[in-house]
């Protein structure tokens, strides 16, 4: 997501007066900019792991997005009533102080994830007993590498089909895995790959309702009380229905998969879930950006003379994109991959990775807290509401609302939907290159937008506006191009890969020219595009679908600091106030995605991508006609 370019003006106090300029905070800052586009979307990959880790559907899983950006909403909300009130905060404390609070209130976050992770294998399921005087407690369903106790029976069972659950089994595994199963050879280190193999197999089924509907095969296996119990209920959903599954496999296999610990007692059936502690981290994760998003940005613009302020932004903003795009690629294989091969919970693999974050941001807090640096304040901002009079100001709080939240829904779903096998049936970790894709789209956008928006002349723009895109693909085809197995680059794959990714290059140079340097014209143009390439993954499937989903990214680039700018333009003094309006909006990105949810849950996920395309077209209005909207009846700014 695009960070927030602040136009506060800054004191006479600031250090662009002196012309002095501050390299090291200045690099430094650019760490922090990283780091909020690194985390944003580091979200995208929490998603689909939460969703196998804890059994969640869809709506459920977009809680994710809900805490982190609904944090946005209650920080600036917060921060909005204090300036209307008693005047500006940063102005009292100034702005090193307020990224110092922002980045320890992310580390706190970031630290939460830790004890969340270390209890998630041990979430328990409670429920009431058919008489109503005691409860059974059942372990998580999650099934780990430890909970395959004898691997040669197990295997052997498989093989032979020796009864219906076997048979089966067998029957859901692919042709690979049937390979693997065959060639085994019960050694002490297949063992333990087999173990993790089967647990990551066997969860996948867990998922299913296939094992509840067959009923033939239910009718061949001896059930235990709490099995029982699960399968006379008259509906089984979400939780539920994963664990009777778990338990309907360990009443087939009872001595090759362990048993989940039993308790008896109590009255009240209750669910205690680790999935929780993760929603409030993140919540604190978010609270913490929205002070760095007031804080920072105007930060970037007194590290140096005034007028190279505007290109230490752009630079500090590109560094953002640069998060985004790696973000994915990092993320994926720490998340997917590395910490996955224990066979541990699936949400354990989360925990080092923010005990990570947790490090650099009390690091950077640090390193923020010991600069020595002019205190620089703006003056105080006048108590009142004095943004709210301006329509296209309130017009523009909607229109970021709609953005962010479009940006962030088609980013929270597009590894879940480049995974159906009506689109391109990738596997999670193969999906999330293509999110990097994704976000890395914005990059190259961004960058064109910053020249084609800029003075400079028009044959160096021209030449720009050539370099940039080209240079962004051959990026792309040389990180499509590492094989990590073969230790090496294989660019003939990778350009199988990312040839379909030059026509919308190219479309975007185009319409680049049509926007004719006008941020007005250029956000209407992109936002219809965008409207097009939602509606084709829609009524379409294959190749094309998600080609056109991973587009989207590099037409949604320039939305954020077009829609900002647009917003902000003649209202004088109440600049810095329609600021906190306007992060406040990020909301969005916590509510379009959770009805993006509740809609895939319901019907599908490719009908659901109606909620962004609505979105979009909200945005091409503002761009067309919402950013002219009652400014000629309003008396001049103050």
């Amino acid at each position: 997501m695009a960070t927030i370019p602040s136009t506060t003006t800054v004191s006479s106090s600031s250090t662009s007066g002196n012309g002095q300029t501050y390299r090291g905070p200045f690099a430094i800052m650019t760490v922090l900019f990283f780091m909020w586009g690194f985390m944003t979307v580091f979200n995208d990959i929490l998603i689909p792991r939460f969703k196998d880790a804890f059994g969640l559907n869809y709506f459920e899983a977009m809680l994710v997005q809900f805490a982190f950006f609904g944090a946005y909403f209650i920080g600036s909300l917060l921060y909005f009533w204090i300036s209307a009130v008693k005047g500006d905060p940063i102005a009292r404390i100034g702005y090193k102080n307020g990224v110092v609070i922002g980045l320890l209130i992310s580390a706190i976050g970031s630290a939460l994830f830790y004890p969340a992770a270390k209890l998630a294998p041990y979430a328990l399921v409670v429920f009431r007993s058919n008489e109503g005087t005691t409860l059974t407690q059942v372990g998580s369903p999650m099934l780990t590498a430890n909970d395959i106790k004898d691997v040669p029976s197990l295997v052997t069972k498989l093989k032979q089909h020796s009864d219906p659950m076997a048979q089966f089994l067998w029957n859901h595994f692919s042709e690979d895995i049937h390979s693997n199963l065959l060639t085994y050879s019960a050694s002490e280190t297949d063992n333990k790959s087999v173990q993790v193999f089967l647990a990551e197999q066997l969860n996948n089924i867990l998922r299913t309702d296939d094992i509840y509907t067959n009923q033939t095969m239910l009718a061949g296996i001896s059930m235990s009380e709490q099995t029982k119990f699960l399968a006379s209920q008259p509906k089984l959903k979400g939780h539920p229905l994963f664990h009777f599954n778990r338990l309907i496999l360990e009443d087939a296999f009872p001595q090759e998969i362990a048993k989940a610990p039993n308790l008896i007692g109590g009255h009240v059936a209750f669910e205690l879930n680790s999935y929780p502690i993760f929603l409030l981290a993140l919540f604190i994760v978010g609270l913490g950006f929205a002070m760095l998003q007031i804080a920072a940005n105007p930060y970037v613009t007194i590290l140096g003379p005034e007028r190279t302020a505007a290109g230490r932004l752009n630079l500090a903003q590109a560094f953002n994109s640069v998060g985004t795009t790696i973000g994915p690629l990092i993320g994926g294989y720490l998340i997917f991959q590395y910490f996955a091969k224990t066979g541990a919970h699936g949400a354990e693999s989360v925990k080092v990775p923010y005990l990570i974050f947790c490090i650099i941001f009390v690091l950077l807090a640090a390193i923020f807290f010991c600069i020595r640096l002019p205190h620089v304040g703006e003056g105080k901002v006048e108590a009142g509401i004095g943004a709210l009079q301006y329509p296209h100001v309130m017009l523009g709080v909607l229109a970021i609302f709609m953005y962010v939240g479009g940006e962030v829904a088609i980013g929270s779903s597009i590894i879940n939907f480049l995974g159906q096998s009506s689109v391109a049936g990738l596997t999670a970790l193969e999906a999330s290159k293509y999110v990097s894709l994704f976000w890395g789209g914005m990059l190259i956008g961004r960058f064109m937008g910053a020249v084609e928006l800029s003075e400079m002349k028009a044959v160096n723009k021209q030449l720009l506006l050539l370099a940039i895109p080209i240079l962004g693909f051959l990026l792309f085809w040389t990180l499509r191009s590492w094989n990590s197995d073969q230790g090496g680059f294989d660019f003939a794959g990778g350009w199988v890969i990312v040839k379909n990714y030059l026509p919308l290059l190219a479309l975007c140079w185009v319409l680049f020219q049509f926007g004719r340097a006008l941020a007005n014209r250029t956000l209407m143009i992109f936002s219809l595009t965008i409207v097009v390439l939602l509606a084709i993954s829609i009524f379409t499937g294959g190749k094309l679908a998600m080609w056109c989903i991973v587009g989207v990214g590099l037409f949604t680039s320039i939305g954020f600091p077009s829609i900002f700018s647009l917003a902000l333009d003649g209202i004088g003094i109440y600049k810095s106030q329609a600021s906190s309006l306007l992060v406040m909006a990020i909301l969005g990105g916590a509510i379009l995605p959770a009805i993006l949810g509740r809609i895939a849950d319901v019907w599908s996920l490719q009908t659901s991508l109606i909620v962004p395309l609505i979105a979009y077209a909200y945005v091409a209005f503002y761009g067309w006609k919402g950013h002219r909207i009652g400014r000629q009846l309003l008396p001049p700014a103050a």
